[in-house]
């Protein structure tokens, strides 16, 4: 409700004029350039600050084309590094804010919030199965990770960024307020309720010209008649993120009853207008001024008076919570904060704000961790959900940062509390996960030692308990001999091979070949990647890739940083789109590996390099990498429906391009990027027994299909399909 009245993402339709431009102004005067030259002369600053509401525009951030293979991270790197640019060049200094916690009180709407999502993924998959083919923008979710690496990545061009302790809107608000920044860059109508700096919107921020749109806080009290400390209590009756608008609707329907009693002037505005109205002026009868309107609101409403004090709370900042009764901030869980020493919670809370952690300080300082929504297939039963894949790694994480001492037994902590999203996972409570003591021939080392300690034996005892993390000592003599982001992904695929059964040798060729064909290529040259038609498959695993760099991460700083951070940055080993292209090149049938690694020779020795240490891995622990190719087509029902249809098509001539043969006869083939022709495996009838050019449409085929014959000059089919045998596959985990 409340979102409605500050209409941020569409103008909210009220039939009065001045309510349609009570909360913006036109442009900040020309642009933010003028406001930053402004802000600077009135408060003596050399380079005005400007707080940026970093979750709210990672939307705008990611613009990339293609988002479903798992992120474009160079070409998204280049985007940022332009973006911050244009501030610098503008002589503005910016400040990021992230958000680093979900707050208990907000676990309901992030609740729901996942499950919508996981709606959209739903129809994700729906789509690309049915047309082989990214969605448009009405279905775009942000790849996975998103927000844990442009923290990252705003790092490494030199930005100050922060990761925040509780609600990411309040320590922004806090932030701003007490340094006079010149405003907050953000997409939340939560900015326009706190009384901190100008609340300027990035949706509607035009980089090119630094020009956007500013909602003025006190011109929307002016038109509701309203202070602006009544905006809180205002808020919470409208209903937001702490108080939701189902437990204060009877209250608003009471004020609407009572605002159209009285003779105020006739308002014809729709019934939702009104109700602003009415709540606005429930709001002003209940005081006059900031120190009472909280005692007095709340006497006429008792049995709401946690509820509500809990949620004003949540937009008074430091000083202005001295009215309240109580102090209703969340606290860390003390309990789990005993496992460590002062000094380990102090540098994990450092760390934390400082963005250079992942998950550590929210186990030890609260037992609590979650995982936002991935891009998983919910109909698909071959590969596990990447919460599952990747929770023996985190539960050894656990047990480094909880179980010191493994000797003492009521010394045992408690399970961490795990909030994460996977497809028939209803999250109507967290998961219980508890720590799992490190399988190594060290003893534990102490958190103190790993952190702090400065002797050379260190790194080797970081990295040990880093590869011990991921059960994976067998590597321990490879980082020496291995690119260090190399190093990375060896033992990201090797985990995974290790973990998800029914993981090809073709899957692991893929990740090996994008990983070291990347470091080649440029951000241009990824763009100008042309894919037949999109893999589902590979789209999961894909995510699922850039997921456990994640947890690499935070794997890395368990061990007191055995490995470089740049190292884990997922633009140092993967590209989506590079990813398709190799998965769907490795499943084709190709023989020769050099045209997996773009005819490059050189290239050859480090990726039978790395592909031999996985394979002897997967053996000496019993798993055997088998080939199994799989045809990359869309679903069989598309094909199915396209044959329906099929005469009536080739009257029209209308072929779409991710269901049809697009021959042209002799006329041009598309240029490329996958490397040269070669020919495909004849077996089974994956592809016939022609050169393979993996940019054409021309190799499409179903599930379970091919065609028999071959197209006329014009690339129509004259005859029907025959189904080509299914390949066998393992069994789904």
């Amino acid at each position: 409700m409340w979102a409605a009245v500050c209409f941020i993402s569409k103008p909210y339709e009220v039939n009065t004029p001045s309510v349609r431009v009570w909360c913006k102004r036109d442009s900040l005067n020309g642009s933010e350039r003028e406001l930053a030259k402004q802000h600077a002369s009135a408060h003596n600053q050399k380079f005005p600050a400007l707080v940026v509401d970093g979750m709210a525009c990672l939307r705008h951030w990611y613009s990339c084309k293609c988002w479903v293979s798992g992120g474009q991270w160079k070409e998204y790197i280049d985007i940022l590094k332009s973006w911050v640019e244009a501030f610098a060049a503008a002589g503005i200094r910016l400040v990021f804010f992230f958000d680093g916690v979900v707050e208990e009180r907000k676990r309901m709407s992030w609740i729901k919030m996942r499950h919508r999502v996981n709606g959209d993924v739903c129809k994700i998959f729906t789509h690309i199965k049915a047309y082989g083919e990214q969605p448009g923008e009405q279905m775009f979710v942000l790849p996975s990770g998103l927000a844990t690496f442009t923290r990252f990545a705003l790092k490494s061009l030199g930005q100050e960024v922060f990761c925040s302790t509780r609600e990411a809107d309040y320590e922004i608000c806090s932030y701003a307020r007490e340094h006079n920044c010149m405003g907050i860059l953000g997409q939340d109508t939560d900015l326009i309720i706190f009384d901190s700096a100008p609340y300027l919107s990035s949706a509607k921020l035009n980089i090119d010209t630094l020009t956007t749109m500013l909602y003025d806080r006190k011109r929307l009290c002016q038109v509701l008649g309203l202070e602006v400390f009544h905006l809180p209590l205002l808020a919470c009756l409208l209903g937001n993120d702490v108080v939701s608008e189902e437990r204060m609707q009877h209250i608003r329907k009471e004020a609407l009853a009572k605002y159209r009693q009285l003779n105020f002037p006739p308002y014809t505005g729709s019934e939702q207008g009104q109700m602003i109205f009415a709540v606005s002026q429930l709001v002003r009868t209940c005081s006059e001024s900031h120190e009472d309107i909280i005692p007095r609101f709340l006497k006429m409403i008792p049995e709401y008076k946690e509820l509500l004090e809990s949620g004003i709370q949540s937009y008074l900042l430091c000083e202005q919570t001295k009215h309240l009764s109580h102090d209703t901030t969340d606290h860390p869980a003390a309990v789990y904060q005993k496992y460590v020493s002062p000094a380990i919670l102090q540098a994990c809370r450092e760390k934390h704000v400082a963005a250079e952690g992942f998950m550590v300080y929210s186990v030890v300082s609260e037992g609590v961790v979650e995982c936002s929504n991935s891009l998983e297939d919910d109909a698909e039963t071959e590969l596990l959900p990447q919460a599952l894949v990747y929770k023996p790694c985190r539960q050894r994480m656990y047990g480094i940062l909880l179980m010191q001492d493994f000797n003492v037994v009521d010394v045992s902590p408690p399970p961490i509390k795990e909030w994460f999203v996977y497809p028939q996972k209803h999250l109507k409570e967290p998961e219980m996960v508890p720590p799992v003591p490190l399988n190594t021939q060290y003893d534990h080392p102490g958190l103190d030692m790993l952190w702090f300690g400065k002797n050379k034996e260190v790194s080797t005892l970081r990295r040990a308990c880093f590869l011990a993390i991921l059960d994976l000592s067998e590597f321990t003599e490879l980082y020496e001999m291995t690119e260090e982001h190399l190093f990375v992904t060896l033992c990201l695929v090797t985990y995974i091979a290790l973990q998800v059964k029914t993981l090809s040798q073709e899957d692991v060729d893929a990740y090996l070949s994008q990983a070291v064909c990347l470091a080649q290529k440029s951000p241009q040259e990824l763009q100008q990647i042309k894919l037949p038609f999109l893999s589902s498959r590979g789209v999961q695993l894909g995510c699922l890739y850039v997921r456990g760099l994640s947890y690499l991460l935070g794997a890395n700083c368990t061990s007191g940083g055995a490995l470089s951070s740049a190292a884990l940055m997922p633009w140092n080993s993967f590209d989506g789109q590079l990813f398709q292209s190799k998965y769907l090149l490795a499943h084709s049938g190709v023989e020769d590996m050099v045209l997996l690694l773009d005819n490059d020779g050189s290239c050859l020795n480090v990726f039978h390099h790395l592909r031999n240490k996985v394979q002897e891995v997967c053996l000496k622990r019993g798993r055997t990498l088998q080939s199994c190719p799989r045809r990359h087509t869309v679903q069989s029902a598309k094909v199915e429906h396209h044959m329906a249809v099929g005469n009536q098509s080739e009257q029209r001539g209308s072929y779409h391009s991710a269901e049809r043969w697009r021959g042209r006869g002799e006329a041009k083939r598309r240029e490329h990027t996958f490397g040269n022709s070669y020919r495909g495996r004849h077996s089974r009838g994956i592809y016939p027994s022609t050169s393979y050019h993996p940019d054409s449409h021309s190799q499409q085929y179903s599930d379970r299909e091919v065609p028999t014959n071959r197209i006329n000059s014009r690339g129509r089919f004259r005859s029907k399909y025959h189904l080509a045998p299914r390949w066998s596959r393992p069994p789904a985990p």
